[in-house]
């Protein structure tokens, strides 16, 4: 798929000195997920267009997870939006989710259950907050931080307005998770009450649930935690096609890596979608300051999705990149 908007990006017409890092098999990378010489190159470019990057199955440190962590990408956006041309239940969709990338069940740290050190753990928080922990349980802690917080709230009010949006929903759950989702909370506050020309509201993570699939269009932009934003992100997927028709990006200060929202699938190279990618070029290019073609690209992805007559999702790689190809080309 990466090679596909590779293709698409040079029939746009703007030439790039590509640097291509392969990976190479999860299976192969052991305890490294992600190779130094793939770090170093990021951060030499600032920008990365990534293909679905594997997890073996078992593997303590998933890959995706230390790429944000070692790059501090904190910020996850997804743009869930239907398309003519596809088989859903909803025609008019334009959602966007904004995903805190860094913290929360994510953060990495765990104890693994029946170690000397998880069993410390327990009797600390025993002692500690007097609540009794199973003896045969793991531990995971997780932690939100009133600064990342206050950072991935702002960047979504920001990316509101740079982005012609009117409105921002904040999901929690801090009527049970006081001193966490609390945090996150008290930031969206803060941060709305800079922002008055935005209308902001909050919800509850399972009343909110609830409600997008009751009524997704209520929706415009919404500001999650992690795994929330890892959730929600892939329920609104499921209103506009899949996740194969979703396109996204992680950024940070002055870094962008574009990417699919669905993950890998060996068995179905041949067969997937590049439309999450490729919408993921025309974005990248925008970055880059190449607008006009950005335009081009997703119109041509658009055009293509359209005249599939409700196929797109069975659209294979080569085939979809030749039609858009031809698009632009024409």
């Amino acid at each position: 798929m990466v090679a596909a908007a590779r293709r698409a990006i040079d029939a746009v017409g703007v030439a790039f000195d590509w640097d291509e890092v392969d990976l190479g098999p999860a299976t192969e990378r052991g305890d490294d997920p992600i190779p130094e010489r793939a770090l170093a190159s990021i951060r030499d470019t600032r920008i990365a267009l990534k293909g679905p990057l594997e997890t073996p199955v078992g593997a303590r440190r998933n890959a995706n997870v230390e790429l944000r962590i070692a790059l501090d990408l904190f910020a996850g956006v997804r743009r869930c939006r239907s398309f003519p041309g596809t088989r859903t239940r909803y025609g008019d969709l334009d959602v966007v989710i904004v995903r805190e990338n860094t913290e929360a069940e994510y953060t990495g740290v765990e104890f693994e259950h029946g170690q000397p050190e998880t069993t410390d753990m327990i009797a600390f928080i025993q002692a500690a907050t007097g609540k009794r922990v199973r003896n045969d349980s793991g531990l995971s802690i997780r932690t939100i931080s009133q600064g990342a917080s206050e950072r991935i709230v702002r960047f979504a009010f920001a990316y509101a307005a740079e982005n012609g949006r009117s409105k921002i929903t904040a999901g929690h759950k801090a009527n049970i998770m006081k001193f966490t989702d609390g945090v996150f909370l008290d930031a969206a506050r803060r941060v709305a009450a800079d922002h008055p020309e935005l209308a902001f509201e909050e919800r509850i993570i399972d009343a909110l649930s609830m409600q997008l699939v009751q009524h997704p269009a209520a929706f415009d932009v919404l500001v999650l935690p992690n795994l929330y934003g890892d959730i929600v992100s892939e329920v609104c997927a499921g209103f506009v096609g899949g996740p194969g028709f979703v396109p996204a990006v992680n950024l940070g200060e002055g870094v962008a890596v574009f990417e699919t929202l669905h993950g890998s699938a060996r068995h179905a190279r041949a067969r997937a979608t590049p439309v999450a990618m490729l919408l993921s070029a025309a974005m990248l290019l925008r970055q880059v300051g190449e607008d006009p073609a950005g335009d081009r690209l997703e119109t041509a992805v658009v055009a293509t999705i359209e005249a599939s007559g409700g196929d797109a999702g069975r659209l294979t790689t080569e085939p979809f990149t030749d039609a858009v190809i031809a698009r632009l080309d024409g």
